[in-house]
């Protein structure tokens, strides 16, 4: 795998909360870390509002599946990108999901799960259903045995460690054994958990709520993650949660996600 600029080190994933409410944290974001392959999420914007002319300035193509307001999904690589898939077939009534591109031989698939409110509300049915077909396309689609990123926002905390009070939510959404499960079929599938795999023990959140101080008192989620193929996850040298970039800045307001970086040697 190669970019323009050589081989592809630093693969990214954000759930931005709104692409151009957060567009000069993004920017800022992007010049500092300079990852070389990055899948967004929670676009919020079209793909005709989105900011393409900013982001191709800094030397990245763009792919975008967009919806006005809502959900939404983008690509951003420093080598050209080929649009396999956009959109999770049947699955197009809960929105803008699904973004699967090849960039240098890399299969690279950005996703958007559905958050399913609560467990008694009709979308956490809904829920399930899209991680099935989430699970069936993937299958249908890729081959685990190559080179393939599946990452994005699950919407799933995919064990006890990843959650700041696992006794508190149990059986609460997020952490019910039914979406556990999904997360753990595309496992079972043969992706890795990138991080999980290289701290077997660690405790580091990805998503805080803007309301009760919830950064600053570490109560927060693991669920964003970045799933790699076998032969990409031997290469991984590090996952980094960089929080630097859920703190507010004096002029911008962050998204209440914060970036994940894995690192190939």
């Amino acid at each position: 795998m190669e970019s323009n600029g050589g081989p592809m080190k630093t693969i990214a994933t954000w759930n931005i909360n709104g692409v151009r409410a957060r567009l000069p944290y993004l920017l800022l974001w992007l010049a500092e870390v300079q990852p070389d392959l990055v899948g967004l999420q929670e676009l919020k914007s079209t793909d005709e509002e989105f900011p393409r002319a900013e982001l191709e300035a800094l030397g990245y193509y763009v792919a975008t599946h967009g919806q006005k307001g809502w959900n939404g999904v983008a690509v951003l690589s420093k080598a050209p990108i080929v649009v396999r898939q956009a959109g999770l077939p049947g699955q197009e009534e809960l929105g803008a999901r699904y973004l699967e591109v090849e960039s240098d031989k890399l299969l690279f698939t950005t996703i958007y799960c559905p958050n399913g409110k609560t467990l008694l509300h009709e979308d956490f049915k809904r829920k399930l259903a899209w991680f099935d077909a989430l699970a069936r396309t993937l299958r249908e689609r890729q081959d685990v045995a190559g080179d393939l990123v599946v990452c994005g926002d699950f919407n799933v905390v995919p064990g006890a460690l990843d959650s700041w009070n696992e006794v508190l939510f149990a059986d609460s959404i997020f952490h019910t054994p039914e979406e556990r499960a999904r997360y753990t079929a595309l496992l079972d599938w043969g992706l890795v958990d990138t991080y999980r795999a290289l701290e077997p023990d660690g405790v580091c959140f990805t998503w805080w709520d803007y309301r009760g101080g919830a950064f600053h008192k570490k109560r927060g989620l693991r669920i964003d993650a970045l799933l790699t193929s076998p032969t990409l996850a031997a290469r991984a040298k590090s996952v980094e949660v960089e929080r630097k970039w859920r703190k507010n800045a004096e002029e911008h307001k962050p998204s209440d996600h914060a970036p994940v970086v894995l690192t190939l040697d």
